[in-house]
């Protein structure tokens, strides 16, 4: 494989395409909005500042790895010579759907269409498909520069020359994969998000505040990060839509979200990327602060 291209400039699709083009791939990072795509590669070359700091890496590689990346509004264009696709949109299934049948009429037979969806069915997005056995789950975490697991998803009909294929792949981007099956939320989010969620109903019903659930779990199971700061950084939005795949799909009324997190979600509070969630991240604050929702 040579060619990668990413969909979607966000988050995880920036991460993605700057740790593809650091082991040299040529990189096609495709969004609908230019502006996206202008903040996605500012976002790639403030990442790759912080490890040339740290010395992780030099201003040759820093340069190389951004020479390694296009950007396109046209997926078309982006797609058309792509041995692999890793798609990492809205977490949003009918989006998804769109874009695997376009992916699948705009790229060549031998290309395989990755998703980097962290709940939804990798046979549903398959389904939208003509080639249901190279479309796989390739789940980041975030964030992808740094973290090290790839959770590999295989649908129904995905190929065991596909698995492999992906696999390898990851591995060569100095990742660690873990193959699981197609069930929602998988193995990551299906036991990371009622953690969240439940950190989130004890603040709801008053058990303690933002900063004592953190610090609890931070200090009491070594997490490097508490439920409700994680759960910021994830996005709020993202928790929601995840949580109510879980809800749906496996038919479990334990995993409903708590309403204070559908409230948050409703009012536009969705962590980092809103500059408000559990915590306040407001331009010009010197550190994130516990959100003046929550303070008595």
């Amino acid at each position: 494989m040579k060619n990668i291209a990413v969909i979607g400039a966000g988050t995880m699709g920036n991460g993605i395409a700057q740790v593809f083009a650091s082991k040299g791939y040529s990189v096609h990072m495709v969004d609908i909005s230019e502006e996206n795509l202008q903040k996605g590669m500012a976002t790639i070359a403030k990442s790759l500042d912080r490890m040339l700091n740290k010395g992780v890496i030099n201003d040759v590689d820093k340069n190389q790895t951004l020479a390694n990346i296009s950007t396109f509004t046209d997926l078309k264009a982006a797609v058309s010579k792509a041995d692999l696709v890793v798609e990492a949109a809205s977490e949003n299934l009918d989006i998804k759907l769109r874009i695997f049948a376009d992916l699948c009429a705009y790229t060549p037979p031998h290309t395989i269409l990755a998703t980097n969806t962290s709940s939804i069915s990798i046979t549903k997005i398959a389904a939208a498909t003509k080639r249901p056995d190279k479309v796989i789950g390739m789940h980041f975490m975030n964030p992808v520069p740094i973290m090290k697991l790839v959770e590999i998803i295989r649908g129904y009909s995905t190929s065991d020359e596909t698995t492999e294929t992906i696999i390898s792949l990851s591995e060569k981007l100095d990742k660690i994969p873990v193959a699981c099956n197609d069930y929602p939320g998988f193995v990551s989010n299906r036991i990371l998000m009622p953690m969240i969620n439940e950190a989130i109903i004890a603040l709801h019903e008053g058990v303690a505040g933002v900063a004592e659930i953190d610090s609890i779990m931070k200090l009491g199971m070594a997490h490097p990060m508490g439920p409700l700061q994680l759960a910021d950084f994830i996005g709020l939005d993202v928790c929601l839509a995840i949580l109510r795949v879980l809800q749906e799909g496996l038919g479990n009324q334990k995993y409903a979200p708590c309403p204070l997190l559908v409230n948050m979600v409703t009012a536009g509070k969705l962590g980092v990327k809103s500059g408000e969630g559990f915590y306040d991240y407001s331009e010009g604050a010197k550190a994130s602060k516990i959100s003046k929702m929550f303070l008595k």
